[in-house]
């Protein structure tokens, strides 16, 4: 791996990136007129973040790195500066985090610092979400999968890691399983938490068993109405409410999602997170919109992940981590581990947190993940 670069004491960003967001701003997308009814910038998302990150403690790195086909990814790189440097200490394997759908670097506060004490802690925002480039998505799934997978390996290939703990949550867990399935060579060890897009949809069922095949199953008629509704929802995004809202946008993000607050009210007593929320997602749609390409809807993949989790290597070791409140079902950990059979797959289950196990339970997620990267060296 190669060293990391001197860390600077906050982000920072020069004049061309600068310039480069002020030309996204004024993207000539169907969105652009959007923002001057929108309470919202990059610059704005800027702000927001800085204030976030100010509260970490360690060295701090922030840059864009510019991919091959010059997307970039925003990147944080977290040293600890009590740790002193020895020319003959064996480097420690890095730790990447990815976070999950309509989140970025900034939701990670309360763990960078913690994580950051052995080892370097990468964190980035996803190709199409957060400060990184938002190009255009194919409507295709495996096509749109592929195009997240591929800038997640671009990004090690300009950022110079040869191996890493890949960390990832939610939607963030579905493309870290992808690229490890595409370049095992590069994970040491799979994190998955709270992962998205694991199980396969039910079918509904309209017949019972072959003898008693003559007897339908009468289920409730949806009514037509309602289908329209759905149909109608479905050619829309799925964040594209806040967006619609213009200035009411964020007291939408205040209401539908407090808990973002009260998760983090410790750092802050105003809507800092949630104002963090509102500005990741109130931009020009591109990952929203390979997301919504990949998914059947929101809560299921079209590729579910359960299908393919046999292609990680036996040798990879894959811990998945659960928070015992969320609305992910974390019996598709249990079924990762019957595919993997004598792998290494450990499932567990993080007590009085919901689905931001990481910002629910910081402490118990911190020490987990600091005891899996202590196993790896």
């Amino acid at each position: 791996m190669d060293p990391a670069p001197a860390p600077a004491p906050a982000p920072i960003q020069n004049d061309c990136e600068t310039e480069l967001e002020t030309k996204a701003n004024r993207s000539s997308s169907l969105w652009s007129w959007w923002p001057s009814w929108r309470p919202t910038s990059m610059s704005l998302l800027k702000t927001t973040e800085s204030k976030i990150l100010a509260c970490i403690k360690n060295d701090l790195w922030a840059r864009f790195v510019t991919l091959a086909n010059q997307d970039r990814i925003w990147t944080l790189s977290l040293t600890n500066k009590g740790t002193p440097k020895s020319a003959e200490q064996a480097p420690t394997t890095p730790l990447v985090m990815v976070h999950g759908f309509g989140g970025g670097v900034g939701l990670w506060i309360r763990n960078l610092d913690a994580l950051s004490r052995s080892r370097t802690v990468y964190a980035f925002d996803l190709l199409g979400f957060g400060r990184s480039s938002r190009p255009s998505f194919p409507s295709d799934a495996a096509k749109a999968e592929e195009q997240f997978v591929d800038s997640i390996e671009q990004w090690r290939q300009a950022v110079g890691l040869e191996n890493m703990i890949l960390l990832g949550h939610s939607l963030g867990g579905y493309l870290a399983t992808s690229y490890a399935i595409q370049h095992p060579s590069r994970v040491s060890h799979l994190i998955l938490v709270d992962p998205w897009g694991f199980p396969e949809r039910g079918k509904p069922e309209t017949q019972q068993s072959e003898d008693q095949s003559t007897e339908t199953v009468k289920r409730p008629t949806i009514p037509r109405w309602a289908k329209a509704i759905v149909s109608i929802l479905s050619l829309f995004n799925p964040l594209a409410v806040i967006r619609a809202a213009g200035p009411w946008g964020p007291g939408l993000v205040n209401r539908f999602r407090p808990d973002f607050k009260r998760k983090f009210k410790d750092l802050f007593d105003d809507d800092t997170m949630t104002q963090y929320i509102y500005h990741c997602n109130a931009q020009t749609p591109s990952g929203e919109i390979g997301f919504r390409a990949m998914s059947e809807t929101l809560g299921w993949a079209k590729r579910p992940m359960l299908q393919r989790v046999h292609l990680l290597p036996p040798s990879m070791p894959v811990t998945m981590l659960y928070g015992a409140r969320s609305w992910v079902d974390s019996s598709s950990g249990d079924r990762v581990a019957e595919i993997r059979g004598k792998a290494h797959t450990k499932l567990l289950l993080v007590d009085d947190a919901s689905h931001h196990v990481y910002a629910d339970q910081p402490d118990d997620f911190n020490r987990v993940v600091e005891n899996i990267c202590k196993s790896v060296d």
